[in-house]
Parts: C-alpha cells; sequence; structure tokens
C-alpha cells in the first residue's frame, strides 16, 4: 500500500529497466531483496545511481545485490538518472506496517542519541545532510546495509564521503539487537506520521 500521491507526472521510460525489482511505484520488493525508494529524496536516489553506475557503491565483490545493481545502473544516461530520480522523490511513500520485533522504547533512546541528528526525528531524512529517509526500508535491507557498513562492504570506496560516515556509525551500537529496537520504533513512528 502506498501513501498518498504526491504527482500526476509520467513515468520516465528508464524506470523500466527498475520495475520488475522495486516495483512500478518504487515501492520495493522484500522478496527480491529490492527496498523502497520512492519518496526517496532526488539528490540521494541519483548520488547512489551514480555510485553504482562508477562503481562507488557495489564494487566490493562481497555485494552481490549491489553488484546486481551496477549492472542495472550501468546503461543509464545522466539524464536517464536525473529523471528516474527526480520521479520517485515525487511519488509517494510507501505505508509502514509496524510489525518488527524490538523494544521501541529503546529504540527511540537509541536513535535520538546515535542516528537523529542526521536521519531525522523518525528516519525521514534530512536532505541538508544528505542523509538519506530510512523509516520505511524494510527491516532485511536495514540490517544488510548496516552489516555492510560495519564490514567495510560499503562506505569504503575514497569518493564515497558520506559512505565513510555511515561506517563510523555502524559501530555505534553496544548489541545487535539494538538495531532491531531502532527498526521497530522507527515503523512505530513512520505508522503513526503516516496515520496523522
Amino acid at each position: 500500500m502506498l501513501l498518498a500521491a504526491n504527482s500526476s507526472a509520467a513515468q520516465p521510460p528508464a524506470y523500466a529497466t527498475c520495475v520488475a525489482c522495486h516495483g512500478g511505484a518504487g515501492e520495493g520488493n522484500p522478496a527480491l531483496n529490492a527496498p523502497a525508494i520512492a519518496g526517496q529524496a532526488a539528490a540521494y536516489l541519483e548520488r547512489q545511481l551514480r555510485h553504482f553506475k562508477s562503481g562507488v557503491r557495489g564494487g566490493d565483490g562481497a555485494d552481490s545485490l549491489g553488484m546486481q545493481m551496477r549492472g542495472m545502473a550501468a546503461p543509464l544516461s545522466d539524464d536517464d538518472i536525473a529523471a528516474v530520480s527526480s520521479w520517485l522523490a515525487d511519488q509517494p511513500r510507501p505505508a509502514v506496517t509496524p510489525d518488527h520485533p524490538g523494544d521501541t522504547k529503546n529504540g527511540n533512546d537509541y536513535f535520538h542519541s546515535k542516528c537523529d541528528a542526521c536521519h531525522g526525528a523518525w528516519g525521514e531524512g534530512n536532505a541538508r545532510l544528505n542523509a538519506p529517509a530510512i523509516a520505511w526500508l524494510d527491516a532485511p535491507y536495514i540490517k544488510r546495509q548496516f552489516e555492510n557498513y560495519k564490514k567495510g562492504v560499503r562506505g569504503s570506496h575514497p569518493e564515497d564521503t558520506y559512505g565513510k560516515q555511515m561506517q563510523l556509525m555502524a559501530d555505534v551500537l553496544p548489541e545487535d539487537s539494538f538495531l532491531d529496537d531502532i527498526i521497530a520504533y522507527m515503523q512505530a513512528r513512520a505508522a503513526a506520521e503516516a496515520a496523522q
């Protein structure tokens, strides 16, 4: 389910290669390990597509899903990347079902001490800091990316400035279970925000 649409603009032709995994409106498909990308800031989407295309992201052999994205981004022109990113940014964010197990109180505490300065009060993102929205990403995707940062699979390329910042942050949680708590908190807040 998607929240109310922000734009009636036509889907750009270049997005046709994205539909099979990310869905017709960028809602994502966790079964295919494809995150929701609808409603994400255009600048963030452009940067990630350019990073995939150039090998800044998805260049580590340990990131098989990132390597798949490299292949998908490779044929995109700069105009394609801009059009797809802009269109996706105007799409409605997918609805969030707060079903991830975790202690939302602990998640609230850790999120506000470690994450909100960049990612916003509940994970809605902060374009001024180039920090993506993470509240409506599926839990397996968040956990996989967090692990990729911890292992240096993501954020190690010299041109990935923001990824390097996340590598440092990936080491601040004292236990893996705290990430479950943070995800549970973000899901609960995202669902509450959408209900308003």
